[in-house]
C-alpha cells in the first residue's frame, strides 16, 4: 500500500470516529503511543479507548502539506477542526510517525498540540495543484454516482477509499477532491449515507419477521453494531430501534 493511500485511509477512519478500523490499520502485535499523554496502547486495548475518545470528540481531522515516507515508514502533519461551528475554538496541529510492517503499522506516535492557530484554506486553495479540473470532477462523479446507485458498491463491508478509487479508475487523491468538493462531504459519510439509507428500507419492510438491527447493520456494509448505530443516530437523531418502532407506529 502507498504511503499516502495508508494515511487517507486512516483519517477517513478517524473522521468516521470509527475505533474497530483505526485499530485495524496495525498489525495484531502493533502499538498506538499517545506521546503527550505518555499511553501506549497495543491494538486490543486501543479499540475500547477510542471508542471512549470518540464518545466526547466532536472534531474533524484532515492531512495538512505533504505525506513522507521512507522504506518503512511514513510522517504526516494533520489538522482538527471543531465539528460544531458553535464551539469557536481555535484547531489544532498534530504529527503522527508511523512504522511499517507491510502493508500495516507496527507502530503510531501520535504527537499533537492544543490551540495552534491557522489561517484558514478555502477548497479552491486546498486543491489548486491538484490537476482536477472540472469537467473531470463532474465526470468522476457521475461515474461514482452509477457505482454506488446501480451496483451498490457500498453494501461491501471492506470498501475503502484506495478499493473505492481503483474501481472509479481515478487517482485517490482526485477521488476525495471528488467526494469533499463535490459533494460537500468526507469519505466515510458520503459511503453511510448510502448505508443508512438502505437500513431504513429494510427496517420499515414489513417482513414478518423482521430482520434483527445487528442483521441489518451487516447487511447494509457496517463491519460492527456500535459503528452502525452511531452512523444511524448522527444521520436520523434517533437509534435504529427508534425509528423501527416510530414507522411501526405510523
Amino acid at each position: 500500500m502507498r504511503a499516502s493511500d495508508f494515511v487517507a485511509s486512516y483519517i477517513e477512519a478517524w473522521n468516521h470516529h470509527d475505533a474497530q478500523c483505526i485499530a485495524d490499520h496495525l498489525t495484531k502485535d502493533g502499538t498506538y503511543y499517545d506521546v503527550p499523554g505518555d499511553q501506549l496502547h497495543p491494538k486490543p486495548e486501543l479499540v475500547k479507548y477510542l471508542s471512549d475518545f470518540f464518545s466526547r470528540d466532536q472534531h474533524q481531522y484532515s492531512l495538512v502539506g505533504e505525506v513522507v515516507s521512507g522504506e518503512n515508514t511514513i510522517a504526516f502533519q494533520y489538522r482538527v477542526d471543531a465539528e460544531v461551528e458553535e464551539l469557536s475554538e481555535p484547531p489544532s496541529l498534530g504529527a503522527e510517525f508511523v512504522t511499517l510492517e507491510g502493508d500495516h503499522a507496527v507502530r503510531i506516535a501520535d504527537y499533537y498540540k492544543q490551540s495552534i492557530e491557522l489561517k484558514s484554506r478555502s477548497e479552491a486553495d486546498k486543491y489548486a495543484k491538484s490537476g482536477l479540473n472540472e469537467e473531470l470532477l463532474e465526470s468522476y462523479k457521475v461515474e461514482l454516482t452509477e457505482l454506488m446507485e446501480n451496483e451498490r458498491a457500498y453494501l461491501n463491508p471492506s470498501l475503502t477509499l484506495p478499493k473505492l478509487s481503483s474501481m472509479v479508475r481515478c487517482p485517490i487523491n482526485h477521488l476525495s477532491q471528488v467526494i469533499n468538493a463535490g459533494f460537500g462531504m468526507s469519505f466515510f459519510d458520503y459511503l453511510n449515507r448510502y448505508r443508512i439509507d438502505e437500513a431504513k428500507r429494510l427496517l420499515t419492510d414489513n417482513t414478518d419477521p423482521q430482520p434483527a438491527i445487528l442483521t441489518v447493520a451487516f447487511e447494509v456494509g457496517f463491519n460492527s453494531n456500535s459503528a452502525f448505530y452511531s452512523a444511524f443516530k448522527r444521520s436520523c437523531g434517533k437509534t435504529p430501534a427508534c425509528f423501527r418502532q416510530e414507522n411501526k407506529q405510523s
